[in-house]
C-alpha cells in the first residue's frame, strides 16, 4: 500500500524500560507534521534490567503484549518502530573533522558534504553500534562558529560531530527482542535525547540545558548547548532502586514498597514527618491483622540518601565534562521517578543550578494522560522521527532508509513497509 504526501502516515514507537514497556501508535500528516496520537499500549517489563535485555524470552513478551495492546486501541496492523537505546553504557564523543577552502569561491554543497563524509567516517574509530551522528558545529577558520557555512568564504572549514555509541552485543540482544515481536526497528534514539525533544523550549537548547530521565532502572542524560546535544550519558541507578532499598528497609513486598514511596515518598525531610505514621504490611502477609505503623521519617529517612546519590553521580557526570559550572546552565527533570515529590528542590540543591520539572509539552493536543514526565520518551521519538537531520555513516549493512534525512526518509520507510 501506498502512502501520498498528502495522507496521514502511520508512526509507531517503543519505549523499552526497566519497569515499563510502552507503544505508542500515531498518525501524521506529512504537510504540517501534525501528529495524533491513535494507540496506546502499557506493560509491566520483565527481563530487563538497568535498561539492559536480561530475558529475551521475557522481554519480548512484555513488548508484544504492549504493541498489541496500542494495535488494538489504534485498529491497525504495525511493523516497523522507533526504538529508544538506555543503559549504563551510553557513551558519547565529539570528533572535530576539517578541510581546506578556495580563495576564490565560496564554501559549497558539495564541500559541505565533503566534509559531512569525511566527519561520518571517524565513527568506525570508536567501538560499538552508532545511535546517533549529530552534525553540531560548523567552524570557519577553526574559532567562529557559523549555523550553515555555504557561500561564505573560509580559508578552513570544520565540524564537530556528536557521536553517540551502544556496545554492539548490547543492541544486538535488543534488535533480538524486537525481532522475536516480528517487528523492525526503523529508527533508534537514546532515552533522555527524546524526553528532551519533547519536554525543552528552544531557547533552554540554545542557552544549554541537561536533561536529566530518571527511570525505572537507569537515570539517562543529555545535554543541549548552541541547539545542538553535546553530551549523552546513562547512570545504573533509578527508581527501581529506592523501591528495592523501601522493601528491604521496611521488610515489605516490592509491590507495597513502591505504593509507599508513590503515596507517600518525598525526597527531603521535615519535621511534620516525625508525627505522622503510615502502614506497613510485612512481607508475607497482606492482611489487615498484621499491619504495622511506622513514623513516616522512617520512609524518608530511607528515600532521601537514594535521592541524593543520583544527584551526586549526575553531578560528577557533568563536572567531568566541564558542564558543572557552566553559566545559565540549567537541569530538567523528567521520567516517571521524577514526580517523587522534592525531586526538584533536592536538585536544586545538589547541583546548584536550577531546577524545573518537564513534561511532554511539545506535541499539541496530545490524550491528557500522556502529559506525564513518564511518557517524555515515547513522545519524544515522534518528534525525533519527524524532525530528524543525522546522517547515518555508509555500510555494507547500511539501507538506503538510514541515509536518507528527516520526513522524506520516514516517507521513504512508509512506502516499502506497508
Amino acid at each position: 500500500m501506498n502512502h501520498s504526501f498528502t495522507r496521514a502516515s502511520t508512526l509507531a514507537t517503543l519505549d523499552i524500560g526497566s519497569s515499563k514497556v510502552c507503544c505508542l501508535i500515531a498518525h501524521i500528516t506529512p504537510r504540517d507534521k501534525k501528529i495524533e496520537i491513535v494507540g496506546y499500549g502499557y506493560n509491566a517489563s520483565k527481563g530487563i534490567k538497568n535498561g539492559v535485555i536480561t530475558d529475551i524470552n521475557q522481554a519480548t513478551l512484555s513488548v508484544c503484549n504492549a504493541v498489541e495492546d496500542a494495535e488494538q486501541q489504534a485498529k491497525e496492523r504495525i511493523n516497523s518502530l522507533i526504538v529508544n537505546v538506555s543503559g549504563d553504557k551510553t557513551a558519547s564523543f565529539i570528533n572535530r573533522s576539517s578541510i581546506q577552502g578556495h580563495k576564490n569561491r565560496p564554501i559549497s554543497d558539495m564541500d559541505v558534504e565533503k566534509l559531512m563524509s569525511q566527519s561520518l567516517a571517524k565513527v568506525k574509530t570508536f567501538e560499538g553500534e552508532p545511535i546517533h551522528c549529530v552534525a553540531m558545529n560548523f567552524l570557519r577558520d577553526k574559532s567562529e562558529i557559523v549555523k550553515d557555512p555555504r557561500n561564505q568564504y573560509a580559508e578552513t572549514l570544520g565540524l564537530d560531530m556528536l557521536f553517540g555509541m551502544y556496545p554492539e552485543l548490547l543492541y544486538k540482544n535488543l534488535k533480538n527482542v524486537i525481532e522475536n515481536a516480528h517487528l523492525d526497528i526503523a529508527l533508534k534514539v537514546f532515552s533522555a535525547y527524546a524526553s528532551a525533544l519533547a519536554c525543552l523550549v528552544e531557547d533552554e537548547k540554545e542557552l544549554g540545558a541537561t536533561v536529566v530521565d530518571i527511570g525505572g532502572g537507569t537515570t539517562s542524560i543529555t545535554t543541549f548547548k548552541n541547539g545542538y546535544p553535546v553530551y549523552f550519558s546513562t547512570i545504573p541507578v533509578g527508581g527501581n532502586n529506592i523501591t528495592n532499598d523501601i522493601a528491604w528497609g521496611l521488610t515489605t513486598s516490592f509491590a507495597h514498597a513502591e505504593d509507599l514511596k508513590i503515596r507517600h515518598g518525598c525526597a527531603f525531610l521535615i519535621s511534620q514527618d516525625e508525627r505522622e505514621t503510615i502502614d506497613i504490611y510485612p512481607v508475607g502477609e497482606e492482611d489487615d491483622n498484621s499491619i504495622r505503623q511506622v513514623p513516616k521519617s522512617d520512609l524518608i529517612n530511607i528515600i532521601a540518601p537514594r535521592v541524593e546519590e543520583i544527584f551526586e553521580m549526575v553531578n560528577k557526570r557533568l563536572a567531568a565534562q566541564g558542564l558543572k559550572d557552566a553559566t545559565n546552565h540549567r537541569v530538567v527533570l523528567t521520567g516517571g521517578c521524577s514526580s517523587l515529590a522534592g525531586m526538584r528542590e533536592v536538585g536544586n540543591l545538589i547541583l546548584n543550578k536550577q531546577v524545573r520539572l518537564g513534561i511532554p509539552r511539545n506535541i499539541p493536543n496530545i490524550p491528557t494522560y500522556l502529559y506525564d514526565p513518564k511518557y517524555s520518551t515515547a513522545l519524544g521519538m515522534l518528534l525525533f522521527a519527524i524532525n530528524c537531520q543525522e546522517r547515518r555513516p555508509y555500510s555494507a549493512n547500511t539501507n538506503t532508509v538510514a541515509n536518507l534525512t528527516g520526513f522524506k526518509k520516514i516517507l521513504t520507510w512508509f512506502k516499502q513497509n506497508y
